[in-house]
């Protein structure tokens, strides 16, 4: 497997140096990534399963697509390298939404600690998924996202949780006023 680094960065995302990722989640340190959200023309949103065999969350539900950016690359840039990469799509609108800082503990002894800027866009349509890193991917509502973590929590990432609600009031404000 190629040797990935991800940057680190202060809480206020000013980068402090750089890393290889799977140290960084050994370490639990404070690093950049970024978090996409799609939604279709029935204000439905992607969401993937991770692949089964990801170094964390593997078979979990997530959003459309996430990851970590490249030291110089911007936010939006990283969005549609990993979308390529991931699901074989190219967004449209695609924006810089806002950003959050959370922590996670896994299983495994790796700790997500992100500096998460969240992008929203458009797609609709089917993608070609990459198996070696997405599951399957299904386009779900508000209402049926939040029945299926309401019953069933274990099945989405941490992160998924913790966003999505504000995810669809920004998708909501932006696009339906």
């Amino acid at each position: 497997m190629k040797q990935e680094n991800v940057i680190l960065v202060d809480t206020n995302d000013a980068v402090i140096g750089s890393m290889e990722k799977f140290e960084a989640h050994e370490k639990g340190l404070l690093h950049r990534a970024f978090s996409v959200f799609l939604f279709n023309d029935r204000d439905q949103l992607l969401l993937q399963q991770r692949a089964l065999d990801k170094y964390h969350c593997g078979g979990l539900w997530t959003n459309s697509c996430c990851s970590h950016q490249r030291l110089g690359e911007s936010n939006l840039d990283a969005a549609a390298r990993r979308l390529t990469e991931e699901l074989q799509i190219e967004a449209t609108a695609l924006y810089d939404a806002f950003s959050f800082v959370y922590s996670a503990r896994f299983d495994n002894g790796l700790t997500e600690h992100e500096f998460d800027h969240v992008l929203i866009g458009k797609f609709s349509g089917a993608p070609d998924f990459n198996p070696a890193e997405v599951a399957a991917v299904q386009y779900m509502g508000q209402q049926e996202i939040e029945d299926e973590i309401t019953h069933f929590p274990e099945k989405f990432t941490p992160w998924f949780k913790l966003i999505y609600q504000r995810v669809f009031e920004t998708y909501l404000d932006k696009y339906k006023k």
